[in-house]
């Protein structure tokens, strides 16, 4: 494996994370989250579950990082899916003060392994994802490369969801929504920042700083406003003047060149 650029010796994308990564910390939280997914979901309605983020890749910051999860179901997330989803995810963000929130995502095997979601979704678990329950579906997923196909369907469709982010922003009246806010929306700028030059550079990475240096060297005029996307990707400001210039100057100029440059995304249903 090529460690400096997140790559096996094919120059396909190695898997970042890996349960003997967890650290020791955060071991408790992983497997109480194991056993509740166990007990709630069994095997009747779960196929498999992955950890992702900081924690399989560990770098988690005690009463910082948050416990991501992906759940993949037999069939379609139900509302009784998601109910019992939240509960888990209340459940164990109350036990683990090491913690700072759980999110628990839910999805079909069949979405996961369609065609449409192979370089998006289906990246997702067989790069991004750590296996936790149930059989691996990276088994049944190709070798990814970091190409412009990748690009764009990973990130070719930031414009989307820039009205949805304008709404958030003029309708949350707390610190806690503006944090929550500035979290999704910087993190989310950073990596369509690295997908941006991924191609360029060669390789991947998920480290926001290491996202943010990469993209400077390719974009010098940006490198500023990225570094600083990167910096609230880690510890969001509640402060509605940071969050603006990210939405309103950084985010447009990115969402059109990321489309000039690799294309857009393939519409979802």
């Amino acid at each position: 494996m090529n460690d400096d650029r997140g790559l096996n010796r094919d120059g396909t994308i190695a898997r970042e994370g890996s349960l003997s990564r967890v650290q020791e910390g955060f071991a408790p939280a992983v497997a109480a989250a194991r056993s509740r997914i166990t007990e709630v979901f069994g095997p009747a309605r779960l196929d498999s579950a992955y950890l992702y983020g900081s924690v399989p890749r560990g770098t988690a910051t005690p009463g910082v990082s948050d416990l991501d999860l992906q759940l993949a179901l037999h069939d379609e997330p139900t509302d009784a899916d998601r109910a019992d989803a939240h509960t888990i995810e209340t459940a164990l963000d109350r036990a683990f003060p090491q913690i700072d929130g759980v999110g628990i995502l839910l999805t079909s095997r069949r979405t996961l392994l369609s065609d449409l979601e192979r370089h998006d979704a289906g990246f997702f678990i067989a790069c991004l994802c750590t296996p936790l329950l149930g059989n691996d579906l990276a088994r049944q997923l190709p070798r990814y490369r970091p190409t412009s196909q990748l690009a764009r369907e990973t990130n070719g469709d930031l414009a989307r969801v820039l009205p949805r982010w304008r709404a958030r922003a003029s309708e949350a009246t707390t610190d806690v929504e503006r944090r929550a806010l500035g979290r999704v929306v910087s993190r989310r700028i950073v990596r369509t920042g690295f997908t941006l030059i991924m191609p360029l550079w060669g390789g991947w990475t998920s480290d926001l700083d290491e996202c943010a240096e990469l993209f400077g060297r390719y974009y010098p005029e940006r490198a500023g406003q990225m570094r600083v996307a990167a910096a609230m990707g880690r510890t969001p400001s509640a402060d509605p003047a940071a969050l603006t210039p990210l939405i309103d100057d950084l985010a447009p100029w990115l969402a059109a060149e990321h489309i000039a440059v690799h294309g857009e995304k393939a519409p979802r249903p």
